[in-house]
């Protein structure tokens, strides 16, 4: 059976890819065109039309070290680009627009557990950029009747990651004593296999439409958990030893690395239990089946 036809823009990156493969998996008929963002409308109205859902993912992604013109670029590609891309659905007459946003929207951690309903916290051009592209996206749905989902997640590893876990990949592989062993944080993180199932329900589900939705993995970890969960996955030994936390930090500034350090050490949780009570999401990976493919993913790439 044919749950509908939806269209992925950004279906050729991390996350794109994942999820069009699920889809086509489960029988949607999808369109993925090669088209620009902000160019050619009318092309783009032409692969929206009879679309049940269109699944915005493009966008410029978050670095921890940004160029002069970052801001700029965030503003071009994620304000512009969202609103373009649901101009184009609306006109269409596409049903429900996915928005895959960002935790970094709520703010950048600490001990309180963020929830959909907090007020935003962005802290970033970028996480300004993806709190923009909501309210963007919001309004033209709410001017056309097309109905709105933004789904925010933290940190998505799996196979083939980028980025921020593809660093700590390297890491466990190298084998270097690492100063994390006093560092007693806790963080969300949310599984490649989990996102994209999530997303699917949330292209599906009624109670989704017209919500704000932050969704996380069952477990939440510390940082030294997770290194030693891959260096068990990677069969490496894991050398953490202690230090203070206050000292690292005075370090990190020193070594022009806050941005990475206060990622590792920092605390980040949020609250996805509405998304399993309202929406009935049950994870389809548990955090060591997707660090077990990851892990294969990324060793599998060094070999080659």
């Amino acid at each position: 059976m044919n749950p509908g036809t939806a269209l992925v823009t950004g279906g050729a990156g991390f996350v794109g890819t994942a999820l069009c493969g699920l889809l086509a998996e489960h029988g949607w008929e999808l369109r993925n065109p090669s088209l620009r963002l902000m160019a050619e409308p009318a092309k783009w109205r032409d692969a929206m039309r009879s679309t049940h859902c269109v699944v915005h993912l493009a966008a410029r992604v978050h670095h921890m070290r940004e160029d002069a013109d970052a801001e700029t670029s965030y503003d071009r590609i994620n304000i512009d680009g969202s609103r373009f891309v649901a101009e184009q659905a609306a006109s269409a007459g596409v049903r429900r627009m996915i928005f895959l946003s960002s935790i970094k929207v709520n703010g950048e951690g600490g001990m309180r557990t963020y929830r959909a309903t907090d007020a935003p916290d962005p802290r970033d051009p970028y996480a300004r950029s993806k709190l923009a592209a909501e309210l963007a996206i919001r309004e033209v749905c709410e001017n056309s009747g097309m109905e709105w989902v933004i789904v925010r997640p933290p940190l998505v590893y799996g196979p083939g990651a980028k980025a921020n876990f593809r660093r700590l990949l390297r890491l466990v592989d190298i084998g270097i004593p690492l100063p994390f062993g006093s560092i007693q944080n806790r963080r969300s993180l949310v599984g490649l296999s989990n996102l994209v199932h999530f997303i699917e329900t949330c292209m599906i589900h009624p109670r989704a439409a017209r919500q704000i939705w932050l969704i996380a993995d069952d477990e939440c970890v510390s940082t030294a958990e997770l290194l030693r969960r891959l260096s068990r996955h990677m069969n490496r030994r894991m050398r953490l030893f202690p230090f203070s936390p206050r000292w690292l930090r005075r370090f990190s500034v020193l070594l022009r690395a806050q941005a990475e350090i206060d990622k590792l050490s920092g605390t980040l949780e949020l609250d996805a239990s509405p998304a399993r009570e309202q929406l009935g999401w049950l994870q389809a990976s548990s955090l060591d089946e997707e660090l077990s493919r990851t892990v294969a993913a990324y060793q599998a790439e060094k070999n080659r």
